[in-house]
């Protein structure tokens, strides 16, 4: 399996240090456990950002950057090693080993940041932080700001000002490295794997849960601990509810399935989606709705290049689902007009795509001084039209009522145009039955 090694991490730390103002500190603490219910937590799960920046994937830390510290730029706060809670919740790196490990210039206990840091922000001009994404820590950065303060009379500078994090670290986590996008392909093959599996294991009569059960052992038999978000497993009318999670209703002969599912791999998500019939055969109208959908995600996949705008796959996906919607008489006026008013909303109301990364929702701007941006080589995004009829709308023909639709890709521009990391599962009408053949 892929891993990123330290020469990512320590890449990263010097380029973001590189793009902070002189005579500043970054903040950046690690995710913090939560409660399942009881006595019970959650599975931890580590910061995006601070696993981006420290390949460090333990509870209770902070890490700070200090350009041009002489003693060492980057200095980490962690738990320490204590045998007896070690038996309890697993081993720790500890402050002792954590410059050889993580390849942090100094360690100091967590215990002792309260001690340590105001001296580490004393003087500084500007400290970077996530303001406002954790509302105890910003309360713990401002406690040592005021401990700061009440020190001016003796002589101690506090911090003149606060900046910005995300703005400097998530247009960076935009553009993935080579290392990066060889992580997310292997994340895309072992999702790929597991809609194909389920493709081949669906049958009438099995119930929504079983077949995600299917895609969570080809994740973990591949290596993958964790989805990158719950997965979809939506049959008949459930196709029509986007973010349908449940996946207890029984599957019926006649059904269309709707699977948006992905795994994580080493902090970086996939996440395809996959349509097709329960019993291996497209109806004549799931078929027509289905190759409409196809045909725009294919348009849309396109314009994926650099240069181009964010929503220029939108853009050319709505048209083609418009001009389509028409023939089929699901819509009635002038295509213009339905795409100016977003008339089509009525049976596709989301985006064509997001951002992907360590996120399945990526950071990164969409837009940049109000426009839309260019893309550009090593951004990674989802292209994902759909079609949902409701089954209580009853401005359309009883054929079409219930079927839901979803087809996504993760794509990646390259400096010509783009690849589709995730080509492996079959997509076409064809293909998709002959596989269940």
């Amino acid at each position: 399996m892929i891993k990123l090694d330290s020469q990512e991490y320590a890449r990263r730390r010097q380029e973001l240090m590189a793009r902070m103002s002189d005579n500043s500190i970054a903040i950046i603490p690690s995710a913090p456990l939560t409660t399942r219910n009881r006595d019970v937590e959650h599975p931890f799960r580590q910061d995006s950002d601070f696993y981006y920046l420290s390949g460090f994937s333990e509870e209770h830390a902070v890490l700070v950057l200090i350009p041009g510290r002489e003693h060492g730029e980057y200095v980490l706060f962690c738990q320490e090693k204590i045998k007896e809670q070690e038996i309890w919740t697993g081993r720790r790196v500890g402050p002792e080993a954590a410059p050889e490990t993580l390849g942090a210039d100094d360690a100091f206990p967590i215990t002792d940041i309260d001690d340590i840091l105001p001296g580490l922000l004393e003087g500084k001009d500007r400290i970077y932080a996530s303001l406002g994404v954790r509302q105890d820590f910003d309360h713990q950065l401002m406690q040592w700001v005021n401990h700061i303060k009440t020190q001016v009379r003796n002589g101690a500078t506090p911090p003149r000002e606060f900046g910005a994090l995300d703005h400097l670290l998530h247009e960076m986590r935009l553009i993935k490295s080579d290392a990066e996008i060889a992580v997310m392909r292997q994340a895309a093959d072992i999702s790929a794997d597991a809609h194909v599996r389920a493709m081949e294991m669906v049958k009438p009569g099995m119930m929504e849960y079983q077949l995600e059960a299917e895609i969570m052992r080809t994740f973990m038999a591949a290596g993958s601990r964790w989805p990158a978000y719950p997965s979809i497993v939506g049959a008949g009318d459930n196709a029509c509810i986007l973010h349908y999670t449940q996946n207890t209703e029984e599957i019926k002969d006649g059904d269309l399935i709707l699977i948006d599912a992905g795994c994580e791999l080493d902090y970086y998500a996939a996440d395809i989606t996959r349509t097709f019939p329960a019993n291996g055969k497209f109806s004549d109208p799931q078929k027509e709705l289905y190759q409409l959908v196809l045909d725009a995600q294919m348009a849309a996949i396109e314009q994926v290049k650099p240069g181009n705008h964010w929503n220029q796959p939108h853009e050319a996906a709505v048209k083609v689902l418009v001009d389509g919607l028409l023939e089929l008489g699901l819509l009635e006026g002038d295509a213009d007009d339905i795409i100016k008013e977003e008339k089509y909303r009525q049976f596709y109301m989301h985006k064509t795509g997001h951002w992907l990364g360590m996120d399945v929702h990526d950071v990164g701007e969409y837009r940049i001084d109000g426009e839309w941006r260019e893309l550009e080589p090593g951004m990674v995004l989802t292209i994902e039209p759909g079609l949902y009829v409701s089954p209580d709308d009853d401005t359309v023909e009883e054929q079409w009522r219930g079927i839901g639709i979803r087809i996504e890709d993760d794509v990646v521009v390259t400096k010509d145009g783009c690849t589709v990391l995730t080509a492996n599962v079959p997509k076409t009408i064809d293909a998709i039955e002959n596989l269940m053949g």
